[in-house]
């Protein structure tokens, strides 16, 4: 598996089936903020990402939030309306928040997933964690002005990739 590759794709955060990271092992569901949990257009998860982090902590999984966004008090304000830790300025895709958020969570690589919604932060920063790694496509088209530069080689790196849901 490449760098840039994820283990698996979903077409959102909600299809990503909790039944099957449980039964695959994770125990800690690290999640990207911006248009994975909260689309950029909005202050707040929609109702459907509300119930799935219900869902998973049902099954006794454990979330974090790591995120890139610098607005400090944006995410952590989001962190606390879902009800999970937090790690921002993240920095990705250099892995170092990721093995932070693990520490403070008391897991290890093999139990962890990372779910995000870009290639070369999220996925990038999961595999060079030694997790798993699940993409998700992006809750919304707004994005930062670089995103959308990503997001152009993004589209090449996925052209034959088939997202579960879509």
């Amino acid at each position: 598996m490449g760098l840039f590759r994820a283990t698996r794709y979903a077409a959102s955060l909600p299809l990503v089936s909790v039944e099957d990271l449980v039964a695959d092992g994770v125990r800690l569901v690290l999640l990207d903020r911006d248009n994975t949990c909260v689309p950029r257009d909005a202050t707040e998860p929609p109702a459907e990402v509300m119930a799935w982090l219900e869902r998973a902590r049902e099954a006794g999984v454990r979330l974090c939030l790591v995120s890139n966004n610098f607005h400090s008090s944006q995410v952590r304000g989001s962190a606390e309306h879902m009800g999970m830790e937090v790690v921002d300025h993240a920095m990705k895709p250099l892995p170092f928040a990721l093995v932070r958020a693990m520490r403070l969570m008391g897991a290890v690589p093999g139990e962890t997933v990372m779910i995000g919604d870009q290639v070369f932060t999220d996925v990038v920063a999961g595999n060079l964690a030694g997790v798993r790694t699940v993409l998700v496509r992006p809750q919304s088209r707004k994005d930062l002005w670089y995103t959308h530069i990503f997001r152009v080689f993004e589209r090449l790196a996925l052209r034959n990739v088939e997202f579960d849901g879509e």
